[in-house]
């Protein structure tokens, strides 16, 4: 368990930066805390300060014309949603915790869901930061327009930090038009094969659709769960072109419905247990997907076929979920792949680590650990390089 000694909470970056300024050279450790809704990730121990950004919050700058939107990290993606439909545009990330995520919290995290292979993820929208350092300085990156200088990219540096290199304070998006209709479905087969075939023709048809992914139902059925946004005639036809697929397979489509919000939602759902994130080949994920409902701690999975991120959920006795997950994370590096434990009952913290395996880039990543925060005050253990 993490135990926190003072909880602050600074209005500004500069008060931000003074903070850590003072931690630095106290040597007292600190925890960085927005909503909250990925603490669960990482290795995270005992830390001396939890310094909270709900005040550094709200929209600083959007500029509809410009496609770009400035707030403060504190900021819900909710309410930034909100924001930006006045304006008739969205930001086209779809993380889970989806209500109470916070900006800085998904940058840190590089929190990306199923539209990432549409529209890029975290690292793609990303243009501008402003970030609170160790040594108690204010660094900017990039700036508040789509074309910036050429240079060193340092913004791509704090996406999937944790937050162990500096405290994201302020941060420049991209944004788009809402789209102008929306349409999908859910189709359901009684075999894998099946299911990622049409998966995989989906993708790579010509109407390009928003998000394709598989799960497996309690009954043991295979689902195929497909969204499409855009222009009437766009959206028409790439949804036209997926019943057509699933006929061809003879499964059984439906309406979306909620679907694709609970295979979104399976790291905040699935709160016993582990669960396994993976990154494979595309070529590979239907027989990973295939092997891991063969598991005897399987409960849930979900596969993004556009991008190959799956998600397994596995509950059962402890020993059984432990090797269960080091077996997922075998089976990912022997295609190609990689993965964590992204989420593990708080019993099973000690015996089942984020990355039994090191990384690859870890002796890069940790000098630039020791470069940005040289006395290891930030987050300590929450990254594999902290």
């Amino acid at each position: 368990m993490t135990a926190t000694v003072t909880r602050t909470i600074p209005g500004d970056a500069t008060e931000c930066s003074q903070i850590l300024a003072q931690a630095t050279a106290d040597r007292r450790t600190v925890r960085i805390q927005g909503s909250g809704t990925k603490s669960y990730l990482g290795d995270v121990g005992t830390t001396d300060i939890e310094l909270g950004t709900e005040r550094v919050a709200g929209v600083i700058d959007h500029v509809p014309a410009d496609l770009t939107v400035t707030v403060g990290a504190g900021t819900r993606m909710a309410d930034l949603k909100v924001a930006l439909e006045r304006a008739g545009q969205f930001l086209p990330l779809d993380p889970p915790h989806a209500d109470e995520a916070t900006v800085g919290g998904v940058i840190a995290a590089n929190s990306n869901g199923f539209w990432r292979a549409r529209y890029g993820g975290v690292r793609d929208l990303l243009i501008g930061t402003r970030t609170a350092l160790a040594d108690g300085t204010v660094a900017r990156a990039g700036g508040r327009v789509v074309k910036n200088v050429a240079g060193y990219d340092l913004d791509k540096l704090l996406v999937g930090s944790l937050g162990t290199l500096g405290v994201i304070v302020e941060a420049t998006l991209k944004v788009l038009p809402l789209p102008e209709t929306s349409d999908g479905l859910v189709a359901r087969f009684e075999r894998p094969d099946e299911a990622f075939a049409v998966a995989h023709a989906i993708v790579r048809a010509a109407a390009r659709v928003e998000a394709c992914v598989i799960d497996r139902t309690d009954e043991g059925f295979w689902r195929v769960a497909v969204q499409a946004r855009g222009s009437g005639p766009t959206v028409m036809r790439a949804i036209s072109d997926a019943r057509r697929e699933v006929a061809a397979r003879h499964g059984d489509a439906a309406e979306l419905a909620d679907a694709l919000d609970r295979m979104r939602e399976l790291p905040a759902r699935a709160t016993d247990g582990a669960i396994v994130k993976v990154s494979l080949p595309v070529a590979a994920s239907a027989a990973f997907a295939e092997n891991a409902a063969r598991l005897e701690s399987f409960a849930a999975l979900a596969v993004d076929a556009a991008s190959g991120v799956a998600r397994v959920h596995l509950t059962n006795e402890d020993d059984a979920v432990i090797r269960d997950a080091e077996a997922l994370l075998l089976a990912a590096r022997m295609v190609g792949g990689s993965g964590r434990i992204e989420r593990r009952a708080e019993r099973l913290r000690s015996r089942l680590l984020t990355w039994p395996n090191r990384p690859n880039g870890d002796f890069l990543m940790r000098r630039i650990k020791e470069a940005f925060d040289p006395a290891g005050i930030l987050e300590p253990g929450r990254s594999a390089f902290a």
